[in-house]
């Protein structure tokens, strides 16, 4: 049997949660997700199957460390909530894990937008606290330091739309 192992962040943009939405979930991977530690970098997006707001859409996000993981759309409700699940992990964390899941949800609050991002890695049999251990010390600190930017260029496109 799997286990997982779950990781959140949040972060409050100074925009309406469709704004959010717009932004945060189609937003340039290579932009925002640099190499940390022993997480590789994302260093090129490509068969992307049109518009990243669509489900059942995919893309294959390349890696600093020669791998690659697949992305497809499983939930877009906007302005509220968008998902997608990861697969075909490649190098180390593909022989760890079976796949992953990541959800945003946007919520009104005051000043903003909360932007609510978590992450499930579901461990192949045997890896769970390796897993564990890995999104602990690595990937939950990773999502706290990406997100903040995020939330920065959807307020910087906010404003912009708003002029």
């Amino acid at each position: 049997m799997n286990t997982f192992t779950r990781a959140e962040t949040v972060a409050v943009a100074m925009s309406t949660p469709k704004q959010a939405y717009e932004v945060a979930g189609p937003v340039d991977p290579t932009k925002f997700y640099p190499k940390s530690g022993p997480l590789p970098a994302v260093t090129a997006v490509r068969d992307q199957t049109g518009a990243w707001d669509t489900v059942g859409h995919t893309r294959k996000l390349l890696l600093s460390d020669g791998g690659h993981v697949i992305e497809t759309i499983t939930d877009a409700q906007s302005p509220s909530f968008f998902a997608y699940e990861l697969s075909d992990f490649q190098k180390l964390f593909g022989a760890l894990v079976a796949g992953a899941r990541a959800e945003w949800r946007f919520e009104a609050v005051a000043g903003g937008t909360s932007i609510h991002w978590s992450y499930e890695f579901h461990a192949r049999r045997g890896c769970g606290i390796l897993v564990g251990l890995i999104v602990r010390l690595f990937w939950a600190p990773y999502m706290k330091r990406v997100l903040p930017p995020i939330a920065v260029e959807v307020e910087r496109v906010a404003a912009r739309r708003s002029s």
